[in-house]
């Protein structure tokens, strides 16, 4: 809602910036008396790659079925309610999934039932009708919240992690956040009875100190891996049987200097929560794991984006390597991560103020067609927005890539006004070879 390292080898970043640029597509604009909107999510159907379906804050569904000429908007409904931190994916068969927070009164935090589950609804048309909704990880009178999903690869399998609070947002130290696990092997159907996988709790009040931000990836093998930011540290868990049995202890893969909950100036708040993916591809670096995160180890004034790559299911991390190659002293934050599954390339979304000494912003992207053995970054956005501490931002942004087409998904500030942006990106046009 808030909305030890292992080194081996050596990762080099190369700058290659180029200005290149892309069409900005403006999908979702405020409204008067709506939520604004924010926080979106975007997937590529895995059957029909010009099918691209995204979420937003609070309850929109925002599709297209001719590779982003044209965009469609409809509303999620739900007896469980829909509250906002949208999650959308595709699985093998071409189906869409859209996990949100629940509010089934629909009162809000006026309403003790309010995060009283996860809720997940899908989609067999490409985005445009939804089912009622799956209840998972229902545990009253527990809070259940920041929910993010993984599809097996190769079977409509999927998984969800989350971060069960006893009560969120209370101060009392005996009150704890916890990382919680759901599968379900037929199809979304139905769920299995959540599972806790850390071991190191954390408080309740939504800040450094609270585990959070916990991101699944799934193997071709069926191998579930996920991480979390808790109290200055990256954890690391897996299970190599599906999600049935887990590491007895956490792995604690990187130091995240400053803790998650970070502070941006015009931004209310900010978060430098972990995002972890696979690599299912049939490149060399078929199984690696990718991890991607920002902190404030350089100092308040620099925030910054790193990267860490393990090839051997987690046991062994590449020492972090900064993504944004610019002087010190400016901030790049929120990022999130995707990789190719056809092609394996990698690719890093992330806001970025280095052009500025004020608060403009510009949002970046970061590509690797090796693995994450170099990197080379560019600017997507055709224009800086500048936002305002008053107005709420959102805690994350989102990327999908599949079969050469890359869309970045994020939201931006104009005059304390939100909007959602999208692109439609040929990794050919990106990628010069």
């Amino acid at each position: 809602m808030r909305r030890l390292f292992f080194g081996l080898g050596i990762v080099l970043c190369t700058t290659g910036y180029t200005q290149a640029q892309f069409k900005n597509l403006i999908i979702a604009t405020q409204v008067e008396g709506v939520y604004p909107p924010l926080e979106p999510s975007i997937a590529i159907n895995r059957k029909d790659p010009k099918n691209i379906v995204a979420g937003v804050v609070l309850d929109r569904v925002i599709y297209t079925k001719d590779g982003g000429l044209s965009w469609k908007t409809t509303q999620l409904q739900s007896a469980f309610g829909v509250y906002g931190d949208p999650a959308v994916i595709s699985d093998v068969k071409g189906d869409f999934y859209y996990f949100h927070l629940a509010d089934p009164s629909g009162q809000g935090r006026s309403n003790d039932a309010w995060l009283d589950r996860i809720v997940v609804q899908k989609s067999t048309d490409g985005g445009e009708s939804w089912s009622e909704g799956e209840s998972i990880g229902h545990n009253p009178p527990a809070d259940q919240d920041k929910e993010w999903p993984a599809v097996h690869p190769r079977k409509q399998h999927i998984y969800t992690t989350w971060t069960q609070f006893d009560k969120y947002g209370l101060t009392d130290p005996n009150c704890h956040s916890n990382i919680m696990f759901s599968m379900s092997t037929s199809a979304g159907k139905k769920w299995s009875k959540a599972i806790q996988i850390n071991q190191t709790p954390g408080d309740c009040v939504d800040d450094d100190n609270t585990a959070e931000g916990a991101v699944p990836a799934v193997d071709a093998s069926g191998r579930v891996f996920v991480v979390w930011s808790n109290q200055g540290t990256i954890f690391f868990d897996r299970s190599f049987d599906g999600g049935t049995t887990w590491l007895t202890n956490d792995l604690a893969i990187a130091k995240q200097e400053g803790g998650w909950a970070i502070t941006i100036p015009g931004l209310s708040r900010s978060n430098g929560m972990p995002v972890l993916k696979v690599d299912n591809s049939k490149s060399r670096m078929n199984g690696s794991l990718y991890l991607v995160w920002a902190d404030q180890r350089n100092g308040e004034n620099d925030t910054d984006i790193w990267f860490m790559r393990s090839t051997n299911q987690g046991d062994f991390w590449t020492q972090p390597l900064r993504i944004n190659q610019d002087g010190s002293g400016k901030h790049q934050f929120l990022p999130w991560l995707a990789v190719d599954d056809e092609t394996g390339y990698i690719y890093i979304l992330y806001y970025d103020r280095r052009a500025y000494d004020d608060l403009q912003t510009d949002v970046y992207l970061a590509y690797s067609v090796d693995g994450g053995a170099t990197f080379k970054e560019t600017k997507i956005s055709e224009t800086p927005f500048i936002p305002t501490a008053e107005k709420f931002f959102g805690d994350y942004t989102n990327i999908d890539a599949f079969k050469g087409i890359v869309t970045p998904i994020w939201t931006r500030m104009d005059n304390g006004q939100t909007s959602v942006l999208t692109a439609v990106i040929k990794d050919s046009e990106l990628i010069k070879k």
